[in-house]
């Protein structure tokens, strides 16, 4: 537990400690820690402030309301039933992770703007609902259901069914075998995907800056952007908006905590189980048509508008055969190497952030749900501390807590900040996932190899990782898929010579090579993807 409070601290603690100072003490940055407070009283007596906390609730409600209402019943169907197709739909649900969100905004905005491509194909012009709150949820809510559906899925599919079918021999029915038994033991992993989706809902400046400003709609996230763009910086006022976010989603947390505490989620006892999936029967068109609807609607439509830009010799010629062309392609390829040496730099930080948070997030949930040690509430807290702030406050911690004279060895500027920001951000991903998935699993598995003489290591590699494998290889496939894409901690913390793909892609739109930032956005997405496809289909085999 040792090394892993040292870990929290360095990759946590210290930098969300650095933004806490911050907030106290207006001169830290010039490092005086002079007037204390002096701040407090211009920004919350700020009038548009109790706007943007209430927009943030607004948005992150319904953000987790949909994603509820689409991920469950799809990650029910994935674990309990023989779907279809199910590794290409997982692969294919894994798509909105790996399109960062500003590419997904920009991609239904070319999809449903005034002469968009919806309207050049069918006629029908959806802007206004795009450029609205409620396009913006609904945006949103595709990029993040994800989440749930893996979630619940791999939460369901290590439980299996066989609580539910000695259910149906007692007499009850399908709906309520499914109601009563199988959806209250998947609630760990449901309730820690939908504070995951709160959380990420919340902090999302991407889509929300892209779709809802012409709106008049803002929130918390947008608000410490502004403080941290426009002169003079507001540095305290940002660090002050960032522990309300914190507030925010630390109060949710505690909800999550106080809803399952009490109750027992144990389906995994070492007793020989049935664990074949069951046939979907006549289901199983409908079902593979629903699956193939979302699919379309969450990945299909950002992709079909990226490619579409990206094969497309100006905007302005539209969908026309003779728009098509490979310019954007060919100038990436003339680069001299630069879209090569990001790709790679992009990839090597995603698989490296996926393999530390992985151990990491299997320590500390193991700490949290089968340890007694009084620190670890403390563990789970510093663990899901990073999913309640936006990249930037996460990017100015680290600058503000390793830019400092006294370290003899840092890792600013250098690719090491760069995955540490990487880690902090991703870490509640595999935490959470862990977390429901040892919640499930009995304590006497763990004793009774104890009992025959097994050690903790031995314990741990032979018998409680393979049974939480499963959740935490989906949750790890999630990190590297958005730390390969990641943006705003690269904008503010990659050092000279070091540009990754989300930097790569970037800079060409603000050089206005809309198509060319397209191109690369699309190899991006289908190099992640296929790597991701690889290993599913690897896994499948095992």
């Amino acid at each position: 537990m040792a090394t892993l409070a040292v870990a929290l601290v360095v990759l946590v603690a210290m930098p969300l400690g650095f933004v806490l100072l911050q907030a106290v003490f207006p001169g830290l940055a010039s490092g005086s820690l002079a007037k204390p407070f002096s701040h407090l009283s211009a920004t919350l007596g700020d009038p548009a402030l109790l706007k943007l906390i209430g927009n943030t609730l607004k948005l992150g409600l319904a953000v987790v309301l949909l994603s509820a209402l689409i991920g469950i019943p799809l990650g029910a169907l994935r674990g309990l039933y023989r779907v279809p197709f199910a590794a290409c739909w997982d692969v294919l649900l894994l798509v909105p992770f790996m399109v960062p969100p500003y590419i997904a905004a920009l991609g239904w905005i070319m999809f449903l703007q005034p002469r968009g491509y919806l309207q050049q194909i069918v006629g029908v012009n959806l802007g206004e609902f795009l450029f609205s709150v409620y396009g913006v949820a609904f945006v949103m809510t595709l990029n993040v259901f994800p989440v749930v559906y893996f979630a619940v899925s791999r939460s369901l599919a290590a439980s299996g069914s066989r609580l539910a079918d000695a259910a149906r021999v007692a007499g009850a029915s399908p709906w309520q075998c499914f109601t009563r038994v199988t959806l209250p033991l998947a609630m760990p992993g449901i309730a820690a995907s939908l504070l995951l989706v709160f959380t990420m809902a919340i902090e999302e400046y991407g889509t929300p800056a892209a779709l809802a400003a012409n709106a008049g709609f803002y929130v918390l996230v947008t608000g410490i952007e502004r403080r941290f763009s426009d002169w003079p910086i507001d540095l305290p006022g940002a660090s002050t908006l960032s522990m309300i976010l914190v507030t925010m989603a630390m109060t949710a947390y505690f909800i999550q905590r106080r809803l399952l505490a009490g109750r027992g989620y144990e389906t995994q006892t070492g007793k020989p189980a049935q664990g074949q999936a069951r046939s979907l029967g006549p289901w199983r068109v409908p079902v593979v048509i629903a699956f193939a609807a979302i699919g379309v609607i969450a990945a299909g439509v950002p992709l079909f508008a990226i490619l579409a830009t990206a094969f497309s010799r100006t905007l302005s010629g539209g969908l026309a055969w003779d728009n098509l062309s490979l310019i954007h392609f060919e100038a990436i390829a003339q680069s001299g190497g630069s879209a090569g040496r990001a790709l790679g730099t992009s990839l090597s930080l995603g698989a490296a952030a996926a393999l530390i948070t992985g151990a990491l997030g299997f320590g500390v949930a193991y700490c949290v749900v089968k340890s007694r040690s009084r620190g670890r509430v403390v563990l789970d807290v510093l663990s899901v501390l990073p999913n309640t702030l936006p990249g930037v406050v996460v990017a100015v911690g680290m600058i503000l807590a390793w830019n400092q004279s006294f370290w003899p060895v840092s890792p600013y500027d250098s690719w090491a900040i760069l995955l540490m920001a990487y880690c902090c951000l991703m870490l509640p991903y595999p935490v959470r996932y862990a977390n429901a998935a040892f919640t499930q699993l009995a304590d006497s598995l763990e004793a009774a190899a104890r009992v025959h003489g097994a050690g903790g290591f031995m314990v741990m590699t032979r018998i409680l990782l393979p049974l939480i494998l499963p959740s935490m290889l989906a949750a790890m496939l999630m990190v590297f898929a958005v730390a390969s894409r990641e943006l705003v901690a690269s904008l503010l913390l990659a050092p000279s010579g070091v540009q990754t793909v989300s930097l790569f892609i970037w800079r060409q739109f603000e050089q206005g090579s809309v198509g060319q930032g397209m191109a690369m956005s699309a190899v991006t997405i289908f190099m992640t993807t296929g790597i991701t496809l690889l290993v599913t289909l690897r896994l499948n085999r095992l």
